[in-house]
């Protein structure tokens, strides 16, 4: 075979094998088309979705081993009730709070110094501050919003105002007799008040132990934080113990011991709520409420209603627009309706109240950020009520450790916890809400001043912005040897100053 025919048949062979693909390429292309010519969208799978993811939160413990001894400030972190960080703080602390971001807290000492720090997981030592205050200050509740810090100070009846981080001494303003709290926004431009129970009684006792038989009426001081003068002296019930104010700012509530009522402040007008009745937008009459009955002795009627109520301790549920208040010598949770209306006005529900039998002395109570349920700590029969806040039935009863005095919550989704403080109780309780029951209790060193969380839920911050000393009104527990109002008497400077 010669060159050329060589060449020629290697040519027709590569036409063979072109058309070969050629045609498996058309019957591919055929094979195709017949299986249509519409989008085929590309799957992607779909991962099941895990339960809602836990608030970042710490909660703060504040705990004394002994009156001299240095405090310890703990966090407990939420998502695993584990401690993260333990650090000793000022001697001997009595009152314990953290600002409204829930970053920064404070301690009253008892040998008059303030403690400052930050609430983290890596807190060291060298990061607590100590704020030296004037040798005759006694300070008995301090009010930390998200800048500044104020306090009610026994000495001189004064407010003390303090300024930065560490806090440092600015100025004093003078309010009336017995200053127990500050309470407000806390910005400038804006009013705080001081609430003070007007009687000539530094050591607390009356409020304490027969503050019905107090016969002047407390009260409170708006002062203008541009000046830091008094725009108006307001008349409270009497022997007030605690004040909350709504989270827009509008109205204020303080909590009367001593007659079972709660005085309504209309902080936009500096007054107390009362006006002229006037009909809202649906026809209906709308009177304003410069008070709220709390007990059949106060006026208030309906199921469970308490003889004598004794408010100590309130929160303000934003969700909905309900006050809910621990009723100390009633053993009742009061629910009150204290919604507005558009305009900003007192609603035509304002002040419908639901009393809900709880255990024996509920020194305060949380409301989970949802507004479903609500749980007090029973001091004297060492338990925790839970309520619900829809029915106004209560729900279950929970022992505890000690004598509890202290309850704050943390809600996220359906999931929240519910931590209790006890004064004669190393332990820290913590209930799961989703199952109603003790979770696990976390031992701290020395017995519990109190207790905060950082954050409500994940993003509210701290709710509770106001420390409570015991005494003033306010329920401590002490020892059995001390519990009678003659023996408080004799000794007293007690309540005030044993946890």
């Amino acid at each position: 075979m010669s060159f050329s025919s060589l060449r020629t048949g290697q040519a027709r062979l590569r036409l063979v094998e072109a058309g070969a693909v050629l045609a498996g390429a058309v019957a591919v292309a055929g094979f195709v088309a017949g299986c249509g010519a519409g989008y085929r969208p590309v799957v992607t799978p779909i991962n099941p979705s895990g339960p809602a993811s836990q608030p970042s939160t710490l909660i703060g413990v504040v705990s004394s081993p002994s009156p001299t001894a240095p405090g310890i400030i703990t966090a407990v972190d939420y998502a695993g009730d584990t401690i993260v960080d333990q650090i000793p703080i000022g001697p001997g602390p009595l009152s314990f709070t953290l600002d409204e971001t829930g970053s920064n807290g404070y301690t009253v000492n008892s040998d008059g110094t303030l403690t400052n720090f930050a609430l983290s997981a890596t807190l060291q030592a060298k990061d607590v501050h100590f704020t030296t205050l004037p040798t005759t200050a006694n300070l008995v509740n301090l009010f930390s919003p998200s800048a500044g810090l104020w306090a009610a100070d026994l000495s001189g009846n004064v407010a003390d105002v303090l300024s930065g981080f560490p806090a440092t001494f600015k100025l004093a303003v003078p309010v009336a007799a017995t200053p127990i709290m500050v309470i407000g926004p806390g910005l400038v431009s804006e009013r705080n008040y001081s609430i003070t129970q007007n009687i000539a009684d530094p050591t607390g006792v009356a409020c304490n132990t027969a503050p019905r038989t107090v016969t002047g009426p407390g009260e409170a001081e708006a002062i203008e934080t541009t000046s830091f003068t008094i725009s108006a002296r307001i008349p409270l019930g009497k022997c007030p113990v605690y004040a909350v104010q709504s989270p827009d700012t509008r109205r204020l509530f303080v909590l009367n011991r001593g007659d079972d009522t709660i005085t309504v402040i209309n902080a936009q007008n500096n007054t107390l709520d009362a006006c002229t009745p006037f009909v809202n937008q649906s026809g209906q009459p709308v009177t304003c409420h410069p008070s709220l009955p709390l007990s059949t002795a106060a006026g208030l009627t309906g199921a469970s209603t308490p003889a004598i109520a004794g408010p100590v301790y309130a929160e303000y549920n934003a969700i909905t627009s309900q006050l809910v208040v621990a009723d100390y010598d009633g053993n009742t949770v009061s629910v009150i309706d204290v919604s507005l209306d558009i305009y900003g006005n007192d609603s035509a529900t304002f002040g419908t109240t639901f009393s809900i039998p709880v255990g024996t002395n509920p020194a305060s109570v949380t409301a989970l950020y949802d507004g479903s349920r609500a749980y007090t700590a029973n001091q004297s029969d060492g338990t925790v009520s839970e309520v619900n806040l829809v029915s106004h039935t209560p729900v279950k009863t929970l022992p505890v450790n000690g004598h509890p005095r202290t309850v704050v919550s943390v809600q996220n989704s359906l999931f929240g916890k519910v931590y209790v403080a006890s004064p004669d109780s190393p332990y820290l309780t913590i209930i799961r809400t989703d199952l109603d029951i003790v979770d696990t209790t976390v031992l701290v060193q020395g017995n519990i001043v109190d207790v905060r969380a950082s954050t409500q839920n994940a993003t509210q911050g701290n709710a509770i912005v106001v420390s409570r000393k015991p005494g003033f009104g306010q329920p401590c527990y002490l020892p059995p040897t001390l519990l009678s109002p003659t023996a408080i008497a004799a000794t007293p400077a007690a309540c005030s100053t044993l946890p």
